[in-house]
């Protein structure tokens, strides 16, 4: 296992990014954590929109809802992507975005099956989750995996589960 350490936003792992983008791309609801009010943290599934992953991820909801104050009062998140044979987890800052032009920009007829009021419904906020850093684990796949354990157990040492990498984001 590497750990990449970028001091600046002009020298970030630009691969490690792309990593990153690469295994959210297929994953089309997530787990957005966050801090309630008594401390606890509360999951909820989520669906990220559409766009493509530069350090934030965006996410729709009604103004209202419990997350939105638990942003607003505890900005510290996790977003956890899984899918057959890798798991991604990205921690970061979210705030609370009212703004009804980033809202027509990131409309899509995903959101609108959710919203039918449309973006200029002001009962609708935007979150943006700000990633500082990701971790990800990548498997070669279920069978290659349970063949590596196999072989592991019959001559000893360690399975090669895939590649297990800690990406700090711009």
């Amino acid at each position: 296992m590497s750990q990449h350490t970028h001091p600046s936003h002009d020298d970030y792992d630009t691969e490690g990014v792309e990593k990153v983008r690469s295994l959210m791309q297929d994953v089309p609801i997530c787990m957005l954590t966050s801090v309630d009010a008594d401390g606890g943290l509360v999951s909820r599934p989520m669906a990220a929109t559409e766009v493509e992953f530069d350090g934030d991820l965006w996410f729709f909801s009604e103004a209202a809802a419990p997350k939105v104050a638990n942003v607003a009062a505890n900005p510290q998140v996790n977003v956890a992507f899984t899918g057959d044979s890798m798991w991604l987890s990205l921690k970061g800052q979210a705030d609370i975005v009212r703004d009804e032009a980033k809202k027509k920009e990131l409309w899509s007829s995903g959101v609108e099956a959710w919203f039918t009021d449309g973006p200029e419904d002001d009962a609708i906020v935007l979150i943006r989750v700000h990633a500082d850093s990701a971790e990800y684990w990548d498997s070669p796949g279920k069978a290659v995996t349970a063949i590596s354990m196999l072989k592991t157990k019959a001559t000893g040492g360690t399975p090669n589960v895939g590649e297990n990498e800690t990406v700090d984001l711009p």
